[in-house]
């Protein structure tokens, strides 16, 4: 988030911690303003926590509808639904009282596996969950420790915790929520383990999550009690963040492995202080959380709103890697932020994380994945990169690419999203955090039961359409983001159309009755944003587009005899070091925009649902250099070839892409 951003979001949420309102031809329309309670129906920050903006749904209050029920699906056909019958990480796992892996990897598998399958509503999902929750409600031991009796690690307790809140969210069970009780009472009872150089230090405060939902659920203290001596026994995330000692372009770790420029821990840790923060209001940790991203964005920042990390931090290189692991924690990090601290500017970057990066490291099958993804990748091949430790298979696309934990971690991306796409307020109203097609199922008001069934084919288009259905007549907000790129946003309301203010969540308080409608439309005018060496990043709406580049998959392994598991390799078969003509007072003169629907697989490179077409000529000196293209010449730059047409399609649509283009001279 660039600084000037960050500044103009701050003091949007000064003005709406002020109660300031924006009102529009007279209608009850309004910046949100400081929470007047706390949501009656949905577990909240209650006192001594600091308030919330939002309260999040329980898992499968939101069900995916349209292009992201058709990604959700393909998820569950793909890896996620088969990984259990095949993999020994899995197929042989002690969370399900198995011979095999006790660490990481099953709670990582469940995390996703868990609110996919009950957003679902997916019969066989169901079963293959049920059987490690079984085991691990069984496992619980007198002293509050549960698992697999041969882990002595904290560290994937963690992941397991919030494996069961989803779990007890979606059905209630209330054997989950003595689990974890029982565990916390353990955490309370025991001396603080929590070293530095070990993995459960510096993720220690995921425990953080568990603390405060259960807190926020049972009033019980002690879970409170717990969240701070965590904090005050574990790495000091916040003095990081906001010295921030990395901010060479490029830092190459002393040893292996290097806690605090491993890319998980940052991706992970950029929540840290927001939770801290509902615990003690402290000004530092407000401050550490933004500066956190900040400096990542300053000295590591990559398109899509990630940083670079091809395991350790990489600088802002467009052939440096980012893995798959950050990509989903981040987009945890902003959802579990966003629920307290209620900003906009955060849900912008979610989406670019969602709808750009995550996509683009897995195939649109998703039956393969990377472990590192870059911005410009023109060649994915078993070979030696300019990583910072990982190895020459690190951007392959297959089952187990360099490690495993992205194998059995990549599943929560889209499910948590979808959990997160709407919030509830603390006026019994709800919110849109993000958009996409869905179904919203909650209570509002007074009681009232409502679904909202969003339609739209965001991010690829501009409109969204809210239909209210509703029990019984009702009076509550809704609230709309409005992405800060959206500078000229409309909403329709009935008769009425109304001008809505970018970067901010408009409120329309209204008395609903079944069948009122809202129409939003975010115009997505092409904004150009300037990269390394001056090179050029083309956007739409939360959108980057890259060069479709001709794609040849070849097999390099197969790793199941009737199952399509495979490890590739992806060649270009068209010319890639193209430089191009860019008006950047007025981006819309150098393209032509063609729209096609959505498809069966929405980030399929042939079926692109948005093409930009434009012009460009080659740069024949621009080559690979260690099997990645080279840094893009620095702009402006000259060329004398031929004309040629280009097409630019979504990023996530891309498995080989040019992201950060030179730019021609006029």
């Amino acid at each position: 988030m660039p600084m000037q951003a960050i500044l103009v979001s701050l003091f949007r949420r000064t003005c709406a911690g002020l109660g300031l309102a924006l009102c529009c031809a007279g209608f009850a329309f309004s910046l949100m303003s400081a929470p007047p309670s706390t949501n009656a129906f949905y577990p909240a920050n209650r006192p001594p926590l600091q308030p919330a903006k939002f309260a999040a749904l329980p898992v499968g209050a939101i069900r995916p509808d349209g292009w992201l029920l058709r990604q959700l699906t393909l998820q569950a056909s793909g890896l996620t639904g088969h990984l259990d019958e095949f993999w020994p990480s899995l197929r042989d796992s002690a969370w399900k009282g198995g011979p095999g892996d006790a660490w990481e990897r099953g709670p990582y598998y469940l995390d996703g596996l868990v609110p996919l399958a009950w957003q679902l509503d997916d019969p066989k999902l169901k079963a293959i969950a049920q059987k490690y929750l079984d085991f691990i409600l069984a496992s619980s031991q007198p002293n509050g420790w549960f698992g697999p009796e041969k882990n002595k690690d904290r560290w994937p307790l963690a992941v397991a915790a919030k494996v069961l809140m989803q779990y007890h969210e979606a059905t209630g069970d209330p054997r989950a929520l003595q689990v974890l009780q029982n565990y916390l009472r353990y955490l309370r009872d025991n001396p603080p383990d929590w070293p530095d150089r070990e993995w459960r230090g510096v993720r220690a405060m995921e425990h953080a999550v568990l603390a405060l939902w259960y807190y926020n659920r049972t009033g019980d203290a002690d879970a409170l009690r717990v969240l701070e001596s965590i904090h005050r026994n574990s790495f000091d995330w916040m003095g990081y963040f906001i010295e921030f000692p990395f901010r060479e372009p490029r830092h190459r770790p002393p040893h292996p492995l290097r806690h605090d420029t491993h890319v998980v821990n940052l991706a992970m840790a950029i929540k840290y202080p927001g939770l801290w923060l509902q615990c003690s209001g402290d000004a530092r940790a407000h401050h550490a959380l933004y500066a956190a991203m900040h400096n990542l964005d300053q000295f590591h920042g990559q398109v899509g709103g990630r940083f670079g990390g091809d395991e350790h931090l990489a600088g802002r290189h467009p052939y440096q890697g980012t893995e798959l692991c950050a990509i989903v924690e981040y987009m945890y990090s902003l959802e579990k932020l966003i629920e307290y601290l209620g900003d906009p500017a955060l849900a912008d970057r979610l989406e670019m994380l969602a709808y750009n990066c995550k996509p683009a490291t897995c195939t649109p099958d998703y039956w393969a994945h990377q472990y590192d993804q870059q911005a410009n990748q023109v060649l994915v091949s078993r070979a030696k990169r300019r990583w910072t430790t990982n190895g020459d298979d690190s951007n392959l696309y297959g089952l187990e690419p360099n490690f495993g934990c992205c194998t059995a971690n990549m599943h929560q991306g889209w499910p948590k999203l979808v959990a997160h796409l709407w919030m509830a307020t603390p006026d019994n109203g709800l919110a849109a955090i993000a958009y996409g097609p869905c179904r919203v199922h909650a209570q509002v008001a007074d009681g009232a039961q409502t679904t909202l069934h969003v339609e739209t084919d965001y991010p690829f288009d501009e409109t969204i359409k809210v239909t209210v259905h509703l029990d019984r007549p009702a009076a509550f907000p809704l609230y709309l983001r409005i992405p800060t790129w959206a500078t000229s946003a409309t909403l329709k309301v009935g008769s009425r159309t109304l001008k809505a203010a970018p970067g901010s969540f408009l409120q329309v308080q209204r008395n609903w009755k079944n069948g009122d409608t809202l129409a939003l439309h975010l115009p997505m005018p092409l904004r150009i944003e300037r990269r390394y060496n001056n090179s050029a990043a083309i956007l739409r709406g939360p959108l980057y587009f890259s060069l479709r580049i001709g794609e040849q998959f070849k097999e390099l392994q197969r790793h199941h005899p009737s199952l399509p598991v495979v490890d590739w390799e992806v060649h270009p078969t068209t010319p890639w070091n193209y430089a191009l003509l860019v008006d950047e007072k007025n981006p819309q003169k150098s393209f032509k925009l063609r729209r096609l629907p959505v498809g069966p697989m929405p980030f399929d490179n042939a079926a692109a649902p948005v093409v930009l077409t434009g012009k460009g000529r080659r740069l024949p000196e621009w080559g690979l250099e260690q099997n990645s293209a080279a840094a893009p010449p620095p702009s402006p730059v000259s060329a004398v070839g031929p004309w040629e047409t280009l097409e630019l399609i979504p990023y996530g649509c891309t498995r080989l892409r040019i992201t950060e283009f030179p730019v021609l001279a006029k």
